[in-house]
């Protein structure tokens, strides 16, 4: 159980971070947490909950990783711009 819990999670999360599929399995795991079908029931109260929780879990930790890649990259690009506070005028007189 435990192989095939760590090859989802390690498909999920390759599958997520490539760009081709990205929005794919995201819609794929809202799709997932709203539908009636699951693996587990969600009127079984307890159990049918266990399996939303695990795909919430992996769907918010993936895109908040996502999110902090894409921030932190954007703050690089800003950074890497120079900003000089003070800008030397050169004029010429003729």
């Amino acid at each position: 159980m435990k192989n095939l819990a760590q090859s989802f999670y390690n498909w999920y999360k390759m599958s997520i971070r490539n760009s081709k599929y990205r929005w794919v399995i995201i819609a794929g795991t809202l799709v997932y947490l709203f539908s009636p079908l699951d693996i587990s029931p969600d009127f079984i109260p307890v159990i049918g909950w266990i399996d939303d929780s695990v795909v919430v879990t992996l769907l918010v930790a993936e895109v908040s990783q996502l999110m902090s890649e894409f921030l932190a990259g954007r703050s690089r690009k800003t950074s890497d711009v120079a900003v000089n506070e003070n800008p030397v005028i050169e004029v010429t007189v003729e």
